[in-house]
């Protein structure tokens, strides 16, 4: 299969290739890639792919949603980085709610040392779901975390040890709910711990040791390889840094623009030598995550659960090809 990807305004072929490759790296639950790319001579959109939502996990598609926006932030990151202003325009038609956002190369200008470390962080983020080292994140980068959500119009709050202790109790809580509840199994199950490349799911290599009932948080179990390596009894970590990272409203554009947020986060962090995974059960889980909004002021709204720290490397998780997420300009030639 030959596939033939033609220029989008003032960036060439091989520049739409590698933005879009760019954008499909982002983050999402189980890995589902629920995104969808158009591009027109002018223009790339992005669309939310509603037939990828998990529906037990996430009935309203918020989750899905804050995914595209971290999509979206690749996307324009490695449009900057090319040497290209990207102009954005998120949700531009009422009428169509799975478009999220047109991205439109506009001007030349050279990227900045800054913006070209942050695109090079793309592909080296990772979720990682293994233990951290003891080293504790300085307060410096703490900083640096806070500036990169505040630059995408979101917030960072690191939560201290009196919330952290709310949140432990509050993720325990969801995570039951959440294994009571069949159809959330069924989906899970069908999403995680695979074998094989099979360009999305959570693969077995892709888990972190079995939880056990003297963890902090509950990380969910998703059959990885590192199972093997742990020594029953002993604790998973020492502590790691937690972020509440959220909105100040609960709008779909608040959770796109959260999702931007979230992603920028995720690759100041990279750029900065920190590994991070996600505590998703508190805030799927409606009253959860009403709790965890009161404890952090009531006025704001959270979107996710960040867990931050200084990790040992781990495997990407797979990406579906683009001839299966992207259409228009997009054309697959197949070789006879």
């Amino acid at each position: 299969m030959n596939t033939t990807i033609t220029p989008v305004g003032s960036l060439t072929a091989g520049e739409v290739r590698e933005v879009l490759t760019a954008a499909t790296s982002a983050p999402s639950l189980h890995n589902t890639q629920p995104w969808r790319f158009h591009c027109t001579p002018g223009a790339i959109e992005l669309h939310a792919d509603t037939s990828r939502a998990l529906e037990a996990a996430d009935p309203e598609h918020r989750e899905l949603v804050l995914a595209c926006g971290a999509a979206l932030l690749n996307l324009r990151v490695a449009i900057r980085a090319s040497g290209t202003v990207p102009d954005v325009r998120t949700l531009p038609e009422p009428g169509r709610p799975d478009l999220l956002a047109t991205v439109r190369p506009a001007a030349r200008r050279p990227a900045t040392p800054a913006e070209q470390e942050l695109a090079a962080a793309i592909p080296q983020r990772r979720t990682n779901r293994r233990p951290f080292h003891h080293d504790p994140v300085p307060a410096v980068l703490q900083a640096s975390l806070r500036q990169a959500a505040e630059t995408e119009r979101g917030w960072l709050a690191v939560l201290d040890p009196p919330q952290r202790l709310v949140l432990c109790g509050l993720s325990r809580r969801a995570h039951q709910e959440q294994l009571d509840d069949p159809e959330f199994v069924a989906e899970w199950q069908r999403w995680t711990g695979r074998t094989g490349d099979v360009g999305e799911g959570v693969p077995a290599r892709s888990g972190g040791p079995v939880p056990e009932p003297q963890d902090e948080f509950v990380l969910r179990d998703f059959g990885g390889s590192g199972a093997r390596t742990r020594v029953t009894g002993k604790d998973f970590e020492p502590e790691p840094l937690i972020c509440v990272l959220g909105s100040f409203q609960d709008s779909r554009h608040a959770q796109l623009q959260a999702g931007m947020a979230m992603q920028r986060v995720l690759l100041t962090a990279t750029a900065n030598g920190l590994a991070s995974s996600f505590i998703s059960q508190v805030v799927e889980v409606a009253d959860t995550r009403r709790e965890l909004r009161a404890l952090i002021g009531g006025g704001l709204w959270p979107q996710i659960v960040l867990r931050v720290g200084y990790g040992s490397p781990v495997p990407a998780t797979p990406r579906r090809p683009l001839e299966d997420v992207v259409t228009g300009e997009l054309e697959t030639n197949r070789s006879s």
